[in-house]
Parts: structure tokens; C-alpha cells; sequence
């Protein structure tokens, strides 16, 4: 066991600009945020509350377990462009009946029109993020206005993303709460279990379940999760319950730019514990092991320095080691090269991905506050200090899959290398 020791003095006037500077950020974040909790507006909410109806985020409130956390993705998504920040879809892991869910509520306060890519975007990483981690899918489906909405139609995609999930028997649940149209209408026709309810649902099937008021509605919806008997596949955390680290959390406002990765890992790995792998070999990217809320992970991190071949061979040396021993990798900032992301993409164990993009394609992609909140091609600007939360939450999720690395992820070929 190595406890790694990195106290820092958060006074010091750089630590102290580094806080300014992402406290600034988070800001802009949480103003971003109000923007997709805000849904259609003023006008809209009232107008949808006054009809007796619950907005999405009540609705997931109402469905989830008690005092259960939900961990939203892509909140801020559409941020910065001419359409709804949020999208007018709130996607995102629960736990419903001790169940990890994936689930999509569709706002039908903000209109989606036909050329807004971003609530099928939304829509469809929901379903992969469902389908590569095993966890039931849950939509709560009602479009805006006469349900015509719903983004361009390119159905094709979102129902091969749903059909995935029927080929490896993960269940599907819709309940319906008014009208629904465009891609929206998948939802419920692809859904294994229906939830309509009365007086607010479109036509019905005979095989649909009706419910006498939303409420009613989420109650079915959390019946039929009980009755599933769904077990997790992965294995249980190793450690439980987990050490915290030895740092706090408040610090990483002051080095998530910080060019020793280890600062940060001593703030969100359990007892700051890290095993460095080849600790004098290839120092512009730290690698090694450790455990996050009792999972064991191996890390690549790196510190803004360019790979060479020395940083590459450690890169995919821990890559297969990890497939070797069914142990999730965790991506911290680090940029790869085509050797290294050759490795990752055969790779088949978890990967997480923090500030490094989606080489690899990685189960769960996050980032840090940068200049804005809306971040580009991930599931979320995290702050800083909730990374050890958020991390460990997608580490539970994709353990309801079975954890098996590949027999083999390549040779690493010096040629391969950026220079």
C-alpha cells in the first residue's frame, strides 16, 4: 500500500486564482443549469402544473427511491446554441426499487423542433449508456404542445439503440403521461412494459397498462422493477465500506490544472491509495492502482507533457494488465496516442473517462468546468469537488454487467508513436 502524500497550503496566492478561476466557471455551470430546470418557462410550468400534471424532474423524484441520489447527464446540453439548454430531456442514472436504472423523462414544457438534434442525441446516449452497462431503461414520455415534436426523425438509430437492449434481454419500461410523437413515440412501442395513463395517454394496446394518475402511473412503473428479480452481474465492491481519502475534496478547485496527477487522485482514490505502475518510466503519464469506493481501478493520468514511446508501452502495458485481471480503468486528462488508443478500444473492462474525450469509447465521458459549461461530446461538466460521488455512482452501474477484460489488446509498435 502507498498513501500517497500530497498536502497542499490552498492560501498560497497561485491556489487561491486557481479557486477564483473555477469557482467563476461553476457559476456560469449552475446559471447554465437553472436555464434546464427552468423547462419551457414561467408560463409553461404553470400552465402544465395547472392541468394537474408533474414536470420530469418531479417525476423522477417521485419514481426513484427515497433519499436515492440521481446523477443527471448532459444537463447543460444545447448550452451555447439557438436551442432549449437541456434539450427538453432529462436523461440520467437511478435507483428505482434497489434497481440501478437508466432513465429519460421527456419535458413536454419546451418545444423540440424538427432540426434540434440534441434531444435525440440525448435520447440514444441514454440507450447505449442502458445497453453497455446492462441497466433497465425507464422512460417517462410526454411531448410538448400536440406531440408532433421530438427532433429530426431519424428513427432508424434510436431503435436499433432499443433493440439492442431487447437482444440482451434488458427490460424497457415507458410510462406514458399525454400525447407523444416523432422519435418520442419509440419510447413506449419499443418498451417491453406500458404505463398509460388515463385520460392524458395515446391510443392504447391491449397489452398497455393503465394507470388512473401519473402518480399511479410511477407506482406501476417502480411495481414492475420489484418484480423483475434483477440481480448485478459484476462483482461486488472489494472493500466495503470504503476509506475516504485523506484530502479534501474543496482542494481539487484549486489543481484540476495541476501538472501532478497525483493531487487529485490523493482526493478522490479510497485512503488516497496508489499503487504506482513503472513509477520511473514514461513520467509524462502516471499509471497505477487503486480503489474507488471499494471497486478496484486501474488509473491513466496524465500531466500535459507529449508521449513518447516510453509513456505509450506503460500506457498499454497497464491496459492489458487491467483486461488481464477484469479491473475498470479510470482516464484522468490524459491525451493518447493511436498505440494507446488502439489498446483501448480492445479493451473490454469499464472505462471512465474524466477531461481525456472519448478515445476508447469509454462507458461514462465527464469533464471539469472549462471557459463553458457546455462542455461538447460527454455527459456532463461535473464539479470538481462531486468527482469522487459521481465516479463511484457510474463504477456501481457498470458492475450490473458482467466485468471480463479481453484475452488480448494488442502490441505496442514503436511506430505507432505522435512524436
Amino acid at each position: 500500500m502507498t498513501v500517497l502524500d500530497t498536502a497542499i497550503d490552498p492560501r498560497t496566492p497561485a491556489y487561491l486564482e486557481s479557486r477564483g478561476i473555477a469557482l467563476e466557471r461553476l457559476a456560469r455551470l449552475e446559471a447554465a443549469l437553472d436555464q434546464a430546470r427552468a423547462g419551457g418557462g414561467e408560463k409553461a410550468v404553470t400552465r402544465h402544473h395547472a392541468r394537474g400534471k408533474l414536470l420530469p424532474r418531479e417525476r423522477v423524484e417521485m419514481l426513484l427511491d427515497q433519499d436515492s441520489p440521481f446523477l443527471e447527464l448532459s444537463p447543460a446540453a444545447a448550452w451555447g446554441t439557438e436551442f432549449p439548454v437541456g434539450a427538453g430531456v432529462v436523461t440520467g442514472l437511478g435507483v428505482v426499487e434497489g434497481v440501478e436504472c437508466v432513465i429519460i423523462a421527456t419535458d413536454p414544457t419546451v418545444d423540440r423542433t424538427a432540426h434540434n438534434p440534441y434531444p435525440l442525441e440525448k435520447i440514444r446516449r441514454a440507450a447505449r449508456i442502458a445497453s453497455s452497462n446492462r441497466l433497465p431503461l425507464i422512460n417517462l414520455v410526454e411531448s410538448p404542445g400536440d406531440g408532433a415534436a421530438g427532433g429530426p426523425h431519424r428513427a432508424g438509430g434510436l431503435a436499433r439503440d432499443l433493440g439492442r437492449l431487447a437482444a440482451e434481454r434488458v427490460p424497457i419500461f415507458s410510462v406514458v403521461f399525454g400525447p407523444v410523437g416523432g422519435n418520442d413515440a419509440y419510447l413506449p412501442q419499443l418498451s417491453d412494459y406500458t404505463i398509460m395513463v388515463r385520460g392524458h395517454g395515446s391510443a392504447r394496446s391491449p397489452h398497455d397498462q393503465p394507470a388512473e394518475d401519473e402518480r399511479d402511473g410511477l407506482r406501476l412503473a417502480r411495481q414492475c422493477v420489484r418484480r423483475l428479480n434483477w440481480r448485478k452481474r459484476g462483482p461486488l465492491p472489494r472493500t466495503f465500506p470504503p476509506a475516504a481519502p485523506k484530502y479534501d475534496a474543496e482542494d481539487l478547485l484549486s489543481i484540476i490544472k495541476t501538472d501532478d496527477p497525483r493531487e487529485i487522485l490523493a482526493r478522490i482514490l479510497d485512503g488516497s491509495d496508489f499503487d504506482e505502475f513503472k513509477p520511473a518510466h514514461g513520467p509524462a503519464l502516471v499509471a497505477g492502482w487503486g480503489e474507488l469506493h471499494g471497486y478496484p481501478v486501474g488509473v491513466l493520468a496524465g500531466t500535459g507533457a507529449a508521449h513518447t514511446a516510453a509513456e505509450t508501452q506503460k500506457a498499454v502495458h497497464l491496459i492489458q494488465l487491467a483486461n488481464a485481471t477484469d479491473t475498470a480503468l479510470l482516464l484522468l486528462a490524459v491525451r493518447f496516442g493511436p498505440a494507446e488508443i488502439e489498446a483501448l478500444t480492445l479493451s473490454t473492462v469499464p472505462h471512465l473517462a474524466l477531461d481525456t474525450g472519448r478515445a476508447g469509447d469509454p462507458r461514462f465521458v465527464f469533464s471539469w468546468p472549462a471557459e463553458e459549461p457546455a462542455g461538447g461530446d460527454d455527459d456532463g461538466v461535473i464539479d470538481p469537488r462531486d468527482t469522487r460521488t459521481v465516479l463511484g455512482l457510474c463504477l456501481s452501474a457498470t458492475h450490473s454487467a458482467v466485468v471480463e477484460g479481453a484475452g488480448h489488446v494488442g502490441v505496442f509498435r514503436p511506430g505507432k508513436v505522435d512524436q
